[in-house]
C-alpha cells in the first residue's frame, strides 16, 4: 500500500489527529496529528468497529457502518470504515468546542475519495 497522507484532514475545524486504521489487525496504517496516542486508539476503536459490525449481523440489519460517533464532554471522535475498503477505517480526534460535526463528516466523506491506494 502506497504511503497515505492525512495532512488533508487538518483543515477540519477543530481537528486535533487522524488515524487510518486496519480493522482486521488493529494496526495504525497512517496517523497525524498530537496529544493522542494513536496506536492505543487504533487498537482500542478497531474493538469498537467490530462491536458494533457483530450487533448489526446479529439483528440483521443488512446494512454497512457509515460512521460512528462518540461524543466526550471535550471531544468528538469519528470512525469512519471507508465506502472503497471495508477493511479500513479513518479515525479523526475534534475539539467540540471548535468543530463542527456536520461538515466534518462531510469533509471526511471527501477526503475519502481523493485516497489513492496505488
Amino acid at each position: 500500500m502506497a504511503k497515505i497522507s492525512l495532512e488533508a484532514l487538518r483543515s477540519i475545524d477543530g481537528y486535533v489527529a487522524s488515524a487510518l486504521v486496519d480493522s482486521e489487525s488493529g494496526m495504525l496504517l497512517a496517523g497525524d496529528g498530537s496529544g493522542i496516542n494513536l496506536d492505543l486508539a487504533a487498537a482500542g476503536n478497531t474493538e469498537v468497529i467490530r462491536a458494533k459490525r457483530k450487533v448489526a449481523n446479529s439483528l440483521k440489519l443488512n446494512d454497512t457502518i457509515e460512521d460512528v460517533l462518540i461524543s466526550l464532554a471535550k471531544q468528538y471522535h469519528l470512525l469512519r470504515p471507508l465506502e472503497s475498503n471495508q477493511k479500513l477505517f479513518l479515525y479523526v480526534v475534534l475539539d467540540r468546542t471548535k468543530a463542527n460535526l456536520a461538515m466534518a463528516r462531510h469533509e471526511l466523506r471527501s477526503f475519502e475519495k481523493t485516497i489513492d491506494f496505488s
